[in-house]
């Protein structure tokens, strides 16, 4: 993972070696590129183009913006507000997003698709969609609107819990503020092993605000090229990958992989044995699920090497350790941003000398390939003379780009105008609401609703997300970092853990279904969590003790994830499938049964939220009223 892990591939196709994968793809934005690219022809990339300073409306389903994300993304968002954007945020959890909204709708966990396909229903019924844009641009309005017919809110409402009210206003809110409407489409969407679908759900809804590539909505990133190091082809690869891209999982990216095929395939050593693995940039432990076959596959190898900054676990298992130079040690390969309104290059640059032995991650990788015979895969002296070739390729140089820190490449046309006319890459050369691709590959070519494990009694669906003072776990031994966020905890209902006699601030633990243990995690007592769900932030909880101010402090999420759900599309591994329980003094709490019609209750500040907007700047007195 990270910008350099672009060598290691290089590295590894030098060797006609198939088997390499990214959580990128598997883990996190995969689902949404693959949705996306099926209806607009186009991936959404990053950071995500989304026209947040200019819309009249932004919509956020699940994105925690200013807990994660882009700071300049974060400044947009800001930007938008101020200027008067109307906020819509779908969350189970009053996240800070939600704190600033219009309205919040706290939808049951894995019942979005029930609601975006509500909000076709409104929009297409009520002539509340962009007839001109559909007309010219798309392709299957007709079965799209035959196909949204019976998704009326009042059948979205018992599915969602949110009131049919609360669903037509939201979307007649949207459908009165076309084409200005900016649907996030997400970060982290691997949630239910459902999330291509749910994906093009969100892109048919853009599409039918006429969103895509207008002021306000989604901007169009600039095609632009910048050329690589000249260097030989590649070998033909003398085996099948291992991860089922483009067999098993038809849309899966065959350049950044399915990392929890290949964690399966090296435990089961089947079709043929994978026997040494180099891991850079990721902590495998904490970021692929099911940790327990991830050990079970470090056992099966012959030689593991990890490239990283800090002695995380898995340095622990590991045969040779490989320190890297931290970023402000090292230059990193040129980051080339097209979802920019201007495109342009920006370049990385070391401020001090590395520390003791470690080495950028280009430089590992290419004395690997040194030793292996596989040199010319690697022909610059250093990097600067292959950061030099690529500027100069693109008319700047490395010179130019050390004194201005980023390189502007033309002029941007982020906008369907008379400079650009549309172009969709899709089969029919329209935007698809309906999809003949995926109807050619035998899955559904519009969205449908697919029910999903509900928690059983006692137990809670585990939510997770980011803090905005920590990377991952990668920040964790931060002192300063630490300082400001020292632990992470577990948000409870109030009502569920008074119910349960439980105290905000003590320690408790959590049980996954499966009888996996997580570390005590302090209590938090919130109304701003859904009954049916638990939240907290990932990263923490570390295993290693040379991490000596992070060891053992707060809980992993990753080891309650014992179990994902496959999108059978593109291979992502929905996350949010799994379940647990409270325990204290290593028992189950009784009493903590999660009551729906207590969420519901006319004194809640949940039921004031589900028929009526969260209206930003409110009294102090509305606020004591409304329990915000």
């Amino acid at each position: 993972h990270g910008i350099h892990a672009r060598f290691f591939t290089r590295l590894l196709d030098s060797c006609g070696i198939p088997n390499s994968a990214e959580p990128a793809f598997a883990q996190c934005r995969g689902a949404r590129e693959v949705g996306y690219s099926l209806t607009f022809g186009s991936p959404v990339g990053s950071p995500e183009p989304v026209d947040l300073s200019r819309a009249r409306v932004i919509t956020l389903i699940g994105s925690h913006i200013g807990e994660n994300v882009f700071t300049s993304q974060v400044h947009e968002f800001a930007t938008g507000l101020s200027n008067g954007a109307k906020l819509i945020v779908v969350d189970p959890r009053f996240s800070t997003a939600a704190s600033k909204a219009d309205y919040w709708l706290p939808i049951r966990p894995g019942t979005d698709t029930a609601l975006l396909l509500a909000w076709m229903h409104v929009l297409i019924n009520e002539n509340l969609f962009d007839k001109a844009y559909i007309e010219k641009y798309a392709y299957g309005f007709a079965v799209l609107k035959q196909h949204v017919q019976p998704f009326t809110p009042e059948w979205a409402a018992p599915i969602t819990d949110l009131s049919p009210d609360l669903i037509r206003t939201t979307a007649r809110l949207m459908g009165k503020n076309l084409p200005a409407v900016a649907l996030h489409p997400g970060r982290h969407v691997s949630w239910y092993g459902n999330d291509t679908q749910r994906a093009r759900a969100m892109a048919i809804v853009t599409a039918l605000l006429g969103a895509y590539g207008r002021p306000g909505g989604l901007f169009l990133s600039t095609p632009i090229t910048v050329p690589g190091y000249p260097i030989p082809d590649y070998p033909e690869p003398e085996k099948e990958r291992l991860d089922g891209a483009g067999t098993k999982y038809p849309l899966a990216s065959d350049t950044l992989g399915v990392t929890q095929e290949l964690v399966a395939a090296t435990a089961a050593q089947k079709p043929y044995p994978i026997k040494a693995w180099i891991v850079y940039g990721q902590n495998m432990l904490e970021s692929i699920p099911d940790k327990p076959r991830t050990y079970e596959a470090i056992q099966k190898l012959d030689f593991l090497a990890v490239v990283d900054i800090m002695p995380t676990e898995q340095m622990l298992y590991a045969d040779v350790v490989l320190p890297e130079a931290t970023y402000l040690e090292r230059y990193d390969d040129l980051l080339v941003v097209k979802s920019a309104k201007t495109p342009y290059v920006a370049l990385r640059q070391p401020v001090v000398t590395p520390m003791y032995e470690s080495k950028p991650g280009w430089w590992i990788a290419k004395e690997f390939a040194k030793r292996m015979g596989h040199e010319a895969y690697f022909p610059w002296q250093d990097i600067e003379d292959y950061l030099d070739y690529r500027l100069k390729a693109i008319g700047s140089s490395l010179q130019e780009i050390k004194a201005t820190g980023i390189v502007k490449i033309g002029k941007g046309r982020p906008y369907f105008g008379p400079d650009r006319q549309p172009e969709f890459g899709t089969p029919s050369g329209k935007i698809e609401l309906y999809s003949t691709e995926l109807a050619e590959l035998g899955f559904d070519p519009l969205p449908k609703f697919e029910n999903i494990e509900q928690p059983p009694p006692g137990f809670f669906r585990l939510l997770y997300g980011r803090s905005p003072v920590h990377s991952f776990a990668r920040t964790q031994n931060n002192p300063w970092l630490l300082e400001k966020f020292p632990e992470n905890q577990v948000w409870l209902n109030t009502d569920v853990a008074r119910q349960a006699m439980l105290s905000d601030g003590e320690y408790v633990q959590l049980e996954n279904q499966d009888g996996a243990v997580s570390r005590p995690i302090r209590l938090r007592m919130t109304q701003g969590i859904r009954p049916d769900a638990v939240y907290m932030v990932h990263g923490f909880g570390q295993q290693s003790p040379l991490m000596h101010r992070a060891y053992h402090v707060g809980a992993s999420d990753n080891a309650l994830m014992t179990r994902y759900r496959v999108d059978p599309i593109m291979g992502g591994s929905g996350l949010r499938v799994n379940m647990v329980r409270i325990l204290k003094d290593d028992e189950p709490v009784t009493g903590a049964n999660i009551s729906l019609a207590m969420f519901r209750g006319k004194d809640t500040a949940a039921e004031t939220n589900r028929t009526k907007p969260v209206i930003r700047r409110k009294s102090k007195k509305q606020k004591k009223e409304e329990g915000c």
